[in-house]
């Protein structure tokens, strides 16, 4: 029950809404949904990731995450987003904002995955540009970055795509798939985003 009442944070509400997608927090209720475009997306997504624990998929390590996920909405200090589109309520990735710094700084790091099913669709160029705009808009940040592994072309790309800046190269910078790698390192700025043509306000509002 805990964790039903804590979901009901201040970043519960949240809804970023596309033109084919619809991003909110991720609830109790899409544990299934999730374990199983996890489970079938496995051997795609493990290389980009940190090592999965051997109870990565269950039931209750979803509770805990979910949990911490809440904690961080709450203290304001990270946001995590399901992915579902529009037509059929499907879920097909995630985002995640987190290290999020106001002060001086006003910035945060954008994390993402996609189920291998839904690949090469658009929906995470969509989801990006939804995120980022929300992150401009009513968060008031002024820069989000973003990592990948040089290995990673489609993370570039879609980076690229977005209107991410290549800024650096990070030596070892995670440990991923149980190795450190080195990353290359993007950034965007308030002042320089252009929302594509079509994509709709976040459900909460938008000073963008």
């Amino acid at each position: 029950m805990a964790v039903l009442k804590s979901s009901q944070s201040k970043h519960a509400e949240a809804q970023l809404v596309g033109p084919n997608l619809v991003l909110r927090p991720p609830l109790i209720r899409d544990w299934r949904m999730w374990a199983e475009l996890r489970t079938a997306s496995r051997e795609f997504l493990e290389r980009w990731e940190p090592t999965w624990p051997h109870d990565a998929l269950g039931r209750a390590a979803y509770r805990r995450r979910l949990r911490r996920q809440v904690r961080e909405g709450n203290d304001g200090v990270g946001y995590a987003f399901f992915i579902f589109r529009r037509t059929d309520a499907e879920l097909v990735g995630g985002i995640t904002l987190s290290n999020l710094q106001r002060g001086a700084a006003q910035s945060c790091a954008v994390g993402y995955w996609i189920g291998k099913p839904h690949a090469h669709n658009g929906y995470m160029t969509e989801a990006m540009h939804c995120v980022v705009r929300h992150c401009f808009g009513r968060l008031g940040l002024y820069r989000v970055d973003a990592a990948c592994m040089p290995s990673n072309e489609a993370s570039q790309a879609l980076l690229h795509r977005c209107g991410f800046r290549r800024e650096g190269y990070a030596r070892n910078f995670l440990k991923i798939n149980g190795a450190w790698r080195d990353h290359l390192l993007f950034a965007m700025l308030a002042n320089e985003y252009e929302p594509p043509p079509g994509l709709a306000k976040a459900a909460l509002g938008d000073d963008a």
